[in-house]
């Protein structure tokens, strides 16, 4: 039986990291690699097995090549990557650490993806035995453009009859709230499955989980209960609402959890005390673990758990790609974390 056709779309990023912790200012060398939000979740699907597609635009040049290579070298099928456009987009990060948070600079004008329109990228080729689409906030901030051609590609997938699902993936270095409400609420009228993180939903909908305070670490499991089904009432195409929740002790140590709201039952996950390795990509992560899990069909309960665990699994690995496989994912799920050698 052959596995369920996943196919994300948005902006696949070169990532020049400052080594270890050092600053910007300090450094003489940057480690180049790739990511971003919807390509990340592709790479994590791919690594559980799944037949995983990424659909986006890159310049057909070498730099170019090498961002088609970081995917193809996963597993991820690339065939309908449109090849047009001068350049890719950048974002250089400097990883924090304790009390010093992470800092990201984004050089991504005129990246081909601003660029793609309505009508170039043939959906109904792409679509073609989809049992999945996904794409997040971020690709439809970067121009009028590429949001009107997100908005084209939800539509085309609720006609094709896949799953929709959405990671809010609020950026405020990239559009203003309200710009990010307006263009995302014609976004999320076609979503089933919404994603968002402990803030999203205030940054975009003006939603507010009553008494939490993110930047404190002050988060609270059931005062999100609100939060999901408002959204739920505001999008009558939702059926389940998911949202991580990170409790920010340091940029070092975070506790990390999830909740879910089907309309009718709550569902609070495990909780994790994290020490970072590298928090970029940890929500993407937890988008394809939900994937993953609810395209195998587990209960709401299983396929959160399963999610929430492998994005705790992400905060360990450097880059934007969480490189865990399904045993791993379920190794911790039973009781396992202690970090002992495997011998």
């Amino acid at each position: 039986m052959s596995s369920p056709k996943i196919i994300s779309f948005g902006e696949l990023m070169l990532r020049l990291a400052t080594p270890g912790f050092q600053r910007f200012v300090q450094t003489s060398s940057l480690e180049a690699t790739f990511g971003g939000g919807e390509a990340n979740v592709a790479v994590s699907l791919a690594h559980f097995g799944l037949d995983a597609r990424f659909v986006t635009v890159l310049p057909k040049h070498e730099i170019g090549d090498a961002a088609l290579n970081a995917l193809r070298r996963y597993g991820v099928d690339t065939q309908h990557i449109v090849r047009s456009g001068d350049r890719i987009g950048i974002y250089f990060l400097e990883s924090g650490a304790s009390q010093r948070p992470s800092k990201v600079i984004y050089d991504r004008g005129g990246a081909a993806i601003a660029g793609v329109k309505p009508g170039m990228i043939p959906w109904k080729d792409v679509l073609n035995g989809a049992a999945w689409f996904h794409v997040t906030g971020i690709t439809p901030a970067l121009s009028a453009l590429a949001a009107d051609t997100t908005i084209e590609a939800v539509q085309a997938a609720r006609a094709a009859g896949a799953t929709v699902s959405c990671d809010l993936n609020f950026r405020k270095k990239l559009w203003s709230r309200e710009k990010a409400g307006d263009v995302m609420s014609k976004v999320c009228a076609h979503v089933d499955v919404l994603i968002a993180n402990e803030e999203d939903a205030e940054m975009v909908f003006g939603i507010k989980a009553e008494g939490s305070d993110v930047h404190a670490g002050k988060v609270e499991a059931d005062k999100y209960r609100s939060v999901a089904d408002q959204l739920m009432k505001r999008f009558s195409s939702l059926k389940l609402v998911a949202i991580t929740l990170r409790e920010s002790l340091s940029a070092s140590d975070n506790n990390w959890s999830a909740v879910a709201w089907d309309g009718k039952q709550f569902t609070e996950s495990r909780k994790y005390s994290i020490r970072i390795v590298d928090r970029v990509g940890g929500g993407d992560s937890f988008g394809a673990g939900l994937i993953y899990g609810l395209t195998k069909e587990m209960p709401t309960q299983s396929a959160l758990d399963f999610a929430v665990a492998a994005s705790c699994l992400k905060h360990t690995i450097p880059g934007d790609f969480n490189h865990v496989s399904v045993a791993e994912v379920e190794e911790l799920l039973k009781g396992g974390g202690s970090g002992r050698v495997q011998r």
